[in-house]
């Protein structure tokens, strides 16, 4: 008997010991949010406790709402250049055929980050450490470099069309006073904005006061929901099509080569660029983290499983859906081939007439752009913080996060409007190996026990 118990208590103490250390290393991961407050999160837990126990599904939903979080995060990382730029192809090209895609595979992602939350959630560990040590040190290696790579390849598109939006802005006040302004040289001014403004809000996270970076984010949100808003009224006013909808949805279609040899490469390559940009390998790596960082437990698992649905899949579903048939009803039917931002900004001609369509698409899509950029540079440096094993804060940290603006270079290079496409499709590629080893860890008994 006393063995057992002896054995027993050594067990505890053990436990108690691996939660001590990782509550503490989780303040490493601050970065993403403002500092935590202990009492505010000991609240937190009871009212989540309290929610869990409601017994209807709806009173537990409208208790979750307001202490929803990662997923946002998740919604601003995938509704970036790649999306909107699959979408507008999707929809100018296609019609209503490719509208299977953005929920598929939204669907699957949400799977995926659903069960990397449960082990989070159980755990309380760090994904990168439980790659090394439970599957293989090449494993996490391979992980680490794919996400960096992502993260770097991804801010190319980012800044060729977050550059061309801009200067198709610029380009709505030039018209109109007759003013020529030096191509190259405003590139070159819009890239130093661009730059200034990215890399003061990426280093100021973690910091106490984050004042200046939540209204910013505040007014990007406010950006994309302003074109969602525009989107809307565009379908309903050229026509909301029900049958083509529902088909567009269901039938799964691939589109077919013109001679009917084979499957259209621009469909094919359209599809691939929104499953892509829908279960990107570097949204394997933030999520956990972010989670981390707000101490999330077992307690908040419910509430994981609302997030991922209410504050991901639905806004990342909705937004990218609107465009295709937006884009359909105005520009697939025309026959019109997108080739510049101008070309797109006449899905909401009808609405507001063309110039001012130019602008309202214009900044929409500057939000969705810039919010990816800040968080491709946050986890292009914490992914190599987590790799060589330094803090993520200093020099190092700072140093880390300027390489994704490498992609800088997407502005200066005249790419085509399809590049982000592509970009999507390639990064498709990565994505498996990081859902075959979450599926090993969720298998895993010496991991998650029983």
């Amino acid at each position: 008997m006393k063995t057992i118990i002896k054995t027993s208590t050594n067990k505890t103490e053990m436990k108690m010991e691996n939660e001590v250390k990782n509550h503490e290393e989780t303040k490493r991961y601050n970065f993403f949010i403002s500092k935590v407050d202990e009492e505010a999160l000991e609240r937190e837990k009871e009212a989540l406790e309290e929610i869990n126990r409601r017994p209807s599904m709806l009173s537990r939903w409208r208790g979750y709402f307001k202490f929803t979080g990662p997923g946002w995060l998740q919604s601003a990382l995938t509704l970036g250049a790649a999306t909107s730029g699959s979408a507008i192809m999707a929809g100018s090209l296609f019609g209503y055929d490719l509208l299977w895609v953005v929920p598929m595979g939204k669907f699957f992602g949400i799977i995926v980050l659903a069960a990397i939350g449960y082990q989070v959630c159980f755990t309380g560990e760090r994904p990168y450490r439980v790659f090394w040590e439970k599957l293989h040190p090449a494993l996490a290696i391979f992980w680490g470099i794919n996400v960096l790579l992502a993260s770097i390849v991804w801010q190319f598109p980012q800044y060729s069309l977050g550059t061309a939006v801009v200067k198709d802005m610029v380009a709505v006040f030039t018209e109109k006073m007759n003013v020529t302004i030096n191509e190259t040289l405003l590139t070159f001014i819009i890239v130093a904005v661009f730059l200034v403004i990215t890399t003061k809000l990426c280093w100021s996270y973690g910091k106490g006061k984050r004042k200046s970076v939540l209204m910013f984010e505040r007014l990007l949100k406010y950006l994309v929901w302003l074109l969602v808003f525009a989107l809307v009224l565009v379908v309903i006013k050229t026509g909301f099509n029900m049958s083509e909808t529902v088909r567009g949805l269901f039938t799964f279609t691939i589109p077919k080569a013109a001679d009917g040899s084979g499957f259209d490469v621009r469909g094919v390559m359209i599809i691939l660029g929104l499953l892509g940009a829908s279960i990107g390998v570097n949204t394997t790596f933030l999520y956990p983290y972010v989670m981390l960082a707000r101490r999330w437990v077992k307690t908040h698992s419910g509430l994981k499983d609302f997030d991922l649905a209410a504050s991901m899949f639905v806004p990342s579903v909705i937004a990218p859906s609107l465009l295709i048939i937006a884009v359909a009803n105005t520009l697939h039917v025309k026959g019109i081939e997108v080739e510049g931002a101008i070309d797109v900004a006449h899905t909401l001609a009808p609405l507001v007439g063309l110039t001012t369509a130019r602008f309202v698409f214009s900044a929409g899509i500057l939000g969705m752009c810039v919010s990816t950029m800040i968080l491709e540079m946050l986890i292009c440096g914490f992914v190599l913080s987590e790799m060589i094993g330094f803090a993520p804060t200093g020099w190092k940290f700072k140093f880390t996060t300027s390489l994704a603006n490498i992609g800088i270079l997407g502005a200066f290079f005249l790419f085509p409007f399809w590049v982000p496409v592509a970009t999507s499709a390639f990064n498709l590629i990565m994505t498996p190996i990081a859902f075959v080893c979450f599926f090993i860890l969720q298998n895993r008994k010496d991991y998650l026990g029983e």
